[in-house]
């Protein structure tokens, strides 16, 4: 890991539903941001991407939403964001817990 730290991207988009549009996986990436960001300070960046934002990095080949990469590697392709999995993978790139106060 470099001394700038890992960088967790999560791509997510919109889902429509009889109530409108609802943003949730930018709601769920920023409760990620918060827990990580909480157990490992500022060793850890967090970005949302919305696949239509010209920003977003390009999905894999067959890669699903939501998809995080951590420092451009995916961790999770579809299915549910799950804290145990990125944070096993930031571990294993030497990203090291805060101590408890």
């Amino acid at each position: 890991m470099s001394t700038a730290g890992a960088f967790v991207a999560i791509v997510g988009a919109p889902i429509a539903c009889a109530d409108g549009v609802k943003d949730t996986w930018r709601e769920l990436a920023g409760w990620f941001a918060e827990q990580l960001h909480a157990r490992y300070d500022d060793q850890v960046r967090v970005t949302y991407f919305d696949l239509f934002d010209p920003a977003c990095p390009p999905l894999p080949p067959d890669g699903q939403l939501p998809l995080v990469t951590i420092d451009g590697e995916t961790v999770i392709s579809g299915g549910k964001l799950a804290m145990p999995v990125i944070r096993q993978r930031l571990e294993a790139l030497g990203v090291k817990p805060m101590p408890r106060k």
